[in-house]
């Protein structure tokens, strides 16, 4: 059986170590990078299950990586920064990233998230790969959101398993915990912030009205509940 492949890119050589030997004893493949041109160039070889990155990068600025791994590739990816404000957390959701963890951590918790996330990819898609809802489709084999006219907008994976949750169980309440139950994640206010980023994303590719939202309805104190009618293939 293949081991999942983890990625590992950090300028910090110790950092890079520390991460293979725990997610090696914990029954993964690794590949580490220094640099975000050879991160790339390995891409091109292999796909990695889940990306670790670094936003301090010497030669490329780690967001914009984040934000083409998660929307053109469609890949896992798990921030790991030193960079500690609640901004840079937003920013690095909002571009695409699964998770964020600041340093200094244990390598632990890392470990932990990365097997959250891969037991996350890992749940069959019960209803296909294509929903039509409301003049929309979803197309989740490739990541775009494509409307009547059939222009296209792309979505990263941590926007698509949140999208995916509310179509499968349209004009149902979605609460936080089972939100949290079935997307893995850092639990308490990281988690619910992310969730925040990642709806508000959705809402703004769908052209929701923010104020009065048509599809996505926030039921404060509560959770969420998507209206419309869905039709999988």
């Amino acid at each position: 059986m293949t081991k999942p492949l983890i990625t590992i890119l950090d300028d910090e050589p110790a950092i890079r170590t520390m991460l293979s030997e725990a997610l090696e004893d914990a029954g993964y493949d690794t590949q580490s990078f220094a640099r975000a041109a050879e991160f790339e160039a390995a891409l091109r070889r292999s796909t990695p299950d889940v990306c670790l990155v670094d936003l301090g990068l010497p030669d490329r600025d780690g967001l914009s990586l984040v934000h083409r791994l998660a929307l053109e590739q469609g890949a896992t990816v798990i921030i790991i920064s030193g960079r500690a404000q609640v901004q840079d957390k937003i920013t690095g959701l909002e571009l695409g990233a699964d998770d964020y963890i600041i340093k200094p951590f244990d390598p632990a918790e890392v470990v932990a998230r990365v097997r959250a996330r891969l037991r996350t990819r890992a749940i069959p898609a019960p209803t296909g790969q294509t929903a039509r809802f409301n003049g929309w489709t979803a197309h989740f084999d490739r990541y775009t959101l494509q409307d009547e006219t059939g222009a296209e907008t792309p979505f990263s994976h941590a926007e698509g398993e949140v999208l995916r949750l509310f179509l499968e169980s349209p004009n149902r309440l979605i609460t936080r915990d089972y939100m949290q139950d079935t997307l893995g994640g850092a639990a308490g206010d990281s988690f619910d912030r992310a969730m925040d980023v990642r709806i508000s994303r959705l809402r703004t590719k769908l052209r929701e009205d923010p104020k009065n939202p048509r599809l996505i309805k926030t039921i404060y104190g509560a959770g969420y509940i998507f209206l419309g009618d869905v039709t999988w293939t």
